[in-house]
């Protein structure tokens, strides 16, 4: 007579259920690699960034120490160095930021039409257009800004050449001025506008220019229609990698400029290396970060790409 084992659990124990627990690990482990990959990163922006930036905030608190010698301080809370700062600086930060946005905008005139010619005309020169928009960047960033003032002086090309067509009057210099400060500035940061312009440009369907050409649409129009509507992100993004590094640069205005066109860069360096006022230079870095974010922010949000945030 045989004799079949009966279960002595009303649920036996499912043949799958080792499997599932692997299941329910793996997923786990999956979802910890993205941060476990990150942590280096972080950990690299937190000790070099994120630290000097504390030191920074503490250091824009600081008052005279009571010794009286130049250059040593002792820790409080004067939130007062923000006001005074702000107030005695206010010209190099409007300076700073007209004289960015200057060259942002100029940058972009003369970018757009050149990302432009090199997604869509350049054929078999689109590699050769490329390479010579970065090359600026194989020279120093000095040595470009140096050769802006051999270009502007009275003995260059552009000068003599202006003066002939009336352009420029008698007299009247281009070196050591504003307008050297904002070329400098739109040159050196020219490839930062170009780059981004051209990669959100070059992913346009052509098909869809020549549909708005098919709708009876002149040039303009589907250039403003079509193509900057479709290239924003690129626009969003150029004119941001212009304008914020061209708002806390100094090296322009130092090199091309004069006492006229001191901006709050060229404070900080200033400040930090040479009066050694730590508390108003770490102030006057403070506000020039913080008024860019808030700007940068209102942009992006006026553009309609919070995404890029």
């Amino acid at each position: 007579m045989v004799h079949v084992p009966v279960p002595t659990s009303d649920h036996p124990p499912s043949p799958t259920a080792g499997s599932s627990t692997v299941a329910a690990t793996a997923p786990r482990g999956r979802r910890l690699t993205p941060y476990a990959l990150l942590t280096p990163g972080m950990l690299w922006l937190a000790v070099f960034f994120g630290l000097p930036l504390v030191f920074v905030f503490l250091t824009s608190l600081y008052v005279p120490a009571p010794s009286g010698l130049a250059g040593e301080y002792v820790p409080a809370m004067r939130w007062a160095n923000y006001s005074d700062t702000f107030v005695e600086y206010l010209p190099q930060f409007g300076r700073s930021f007209l004289y960015a946005g200057i060259a942002t905008v100029l940058g972009f005139l003369i970018a757009y039409p050149l990302a432009y010619a090199i997604a869509f005309k350049s054929g078999r020169w689109r590699n050769l257009l490329l390479i010579l928009v970065v090359a600026p960047f194989f020279t120093s960033f000095l040595l470009r800004t140096m050769a802006w003032r051999q270009i502007l002086a009275d003995e260059g090309l552009v000068v003599p050449l202006l003066k002939t067509l009336h352009v420029l009057p008698e007299g009247m210099a281009l070196t050591a001025s504003p307008i050297a400060v904002v070329a400098g500035l739109t040159y050196n940061f020219l490839p930062f506008m170009t780059l981004p312009l051209y990669a959100s440009i070059e992913r346009i369907d052509p098909r869809l220019l020549e549909a708005g050409a098919d709708l009876y649409g002149t040039a303009f129009t589907v250039l403003r229609k079509v193509t900057l509507p479709l290239s924003l992100p690129g626009i969003v993004s150029g004119t941001l990698l212009t304008f914020i590094p061209a708002a806390g640069d100094y090296v322009n205005a130092q090199l091309l400029g004069n006492r006229n066109t001191t901006v709050v860069g060229q404070v900080i360096d200033s400040r930090f290396f040479r009066v050694v006022d730590y508390p108003a230079a770490s102030a006057l870095s403070f506000i020039l970060m913080a008024t860019i974010l808030v700007l940068v922010l209102f942009y992006i949000r006026r553009a309609g790409t919070e995404e890029l945030v």
